[in-house]
């Protein structure tokens, strides 16, 4: 999950609803323990997910932190899945290099959801 610390109520509630259907989520705040390295740690969780939820709102929207993430994720195979979650932001703010990815409004990440669950069942 990335995200901007501002947005963190909103991406506890998603990484909530992600696990509970089955799926297992990860963010910075709750699974990187004292003393670890935050960036490595993050490459290493983007290295063996196979998607990444990115929360797109007006203060995520140029964050550095979260543009690198999705950065690397772009980096990785092509079968990697992005996916931008755009809350109080358009659908033309999503940044260039995920622009071609579908994306979806806060208001319906239950459609995310489904198809999530489908691809956890396989």
């Amino acid at each position: 999950m990335s995200h901007a610390t501002a947005d963190k109520w909103i991406a506890t509630t998603i990484c909530e609803k992600i696990d509970a259907i089955g799926a297992t989520s990860f963010r910075d705040d709750r699974d990187i323990n004292g003393g670890d390295s935050i960036p490595q740690s993050i490459r290493t969780e983007i290295q063996i997910s196979r998607e990444l939820v990115v929360l797109l709102t007006p203060d995520s929207i140029e964050r550095p932190w979260v543009l690198l993430e999705v950065g690397a994720a772009w980096g990785r195979r092509k079968d990697y899945r992005i996916v931008p979650v755009l809350c109080h932001v358009t659908f033309d703010a999503i940044p260039d290099i995920i622009e071609g990815k579908k994306a979806f409004h806060i208001n319906d990440f239950d459609k995310y959801l489904a198809e999530l669950k489908r691809r956890v069942k396989k």
